[in-house]
């Protein structure tokens, strides 16, 4: 009898997998961008939804619920039904956001299920033309010369927080201070206007004032160099190991979600990314395409939780 229950029990399970896999969509999908609209994650998420309503014959719709370095956004949906009806988009800040916070109203490993990746892109290190350092070995001389003279930009939290302390106080030892600001817009304006003569930022958003010449690319901390600044040097080019680090932005659902939902989304989400269309769009945004299963970025975000880990008690960090 209970080999037969046993068997019994196994056949409603794929059963039950058969019918999400054959009802799914039920019906509209609600899809989180966990920041502001117009930003690199809103823009691809947005190219995302509309392709897979057009695949899965409902609309996947994005609503941007932005707050504490994504951790509302990721919130809500960590409390949704996991029915795979809501959905949410993240960067490395998913990851990223566990280890200099402890007040997080869920588990960025558990109350998720991955469900892949979908693009990424570098950070850069970028200069006001004033400043005379051609490479970023030489901006190292000048700041070690006057290190009062100097000071970088970045972002007061999340990834490029800690990304910035690896290289420059972990990395360089440089005895220059760091000017935090809450967002990439502030940083590359205080950075063209020369009050901050460094600035450590994303790529997407810099890129216009590198091509315009109004900021100087140093370096990228991609581990091959940008097709969107061929000229600019990877860190490893540099004379800087270890030093590599992209921004990530993939889907996720609440944990629990039906395995059979997941990789369906999985699927679609390594179709989409392939498209001539999509690749275009991702390139012009600054970003290249990334496909991926939902194991690997599993993988991703556990192995991004033990290496910002590592940053945060190296570099002396608070953690709030």
């Amino acid at each position: 009898m209970g080999a037969l229950r046993a068997v019994a029990c196994l056949a409603a399970l794929v059963i039950a997998s058969a019918s999400h896999a054959q009802t799914y969509p039920s019906g509209n999908v609600r899809v989180i961008v966990p920041y502001p609209p117009g930003g690199p994650t809103d823009l691809i998420a947005r190219l995302c939804a509309q392709k897979l309503s057009e695949a899965l014959g409902h609309q996947f719709y994005v609503e941007n619920v932005s707050g504490a370095s994504g951790a509302r956004g990721a919130a809500m949906v960590a409390g949704a039904p996991p029915d795979g009806q809501t959905l949410l988009f993240v960067t490395n800040d998913l990851a990223v956001t566990s280890t200099i916070s402890s007040k997080l109203q869920y588990d960025p490993i558990k109350s998720f299920a991955p469900v892949g990746l979908v693009s990424s892109s570098p950070s850069v290190v970028l200069v006001h033309p004033s400043v005379p350092a051609k490479t970023l070995h030489e901006l190292i001389q000048l700041a070690r010369a006057d290190p009062a003279k100097y000071s970088f930009a970045s972002m007061s939290l999340g990834q490029n927080l800690l990304t910035s302390e690896k290289l420059f106080r972990l990395g360089l030892n440089l005895p220059i201070v760091r000017v935090p600001f809450p967002g990439a817009a502030p940083i590359l304006a205080s950075t063209v206007a020369g009050h901050t003569l460094i600035a450590y930022i994303g790529l997407p958003p810099a890129a216009p004032h590198i091509k315009e010449g109004s900021l100087r690319a140093l370096a990228v901390t991609s581990p091959k160099r940008s097709p969107i600044v061929p000229d600019v040097p990877t860190m490893a080019e540099s004379g800087l190991d270890d030093q590599e680090t992209e921004l990530i932005i993939g889907l996720v659902a609440p944990a629990g979600t039906p395995k059979v939902v997941v990789d369906l989304l999985s699927r679609q989400l390594a179709r989409i990314v392939l498209l001539p269309d999509i690749q275009q769009r991702l390139a012009a945004l600054g970003f290249s395409a990334v496909g991926s299963t939902p194991e690997e970025f599993a993988g991703q975000i556990k192995a991004d939780i033990e290496k910002w880990s590592k940053v945060v008690r190296d570099a002396g960090i608070k953690i709030e």
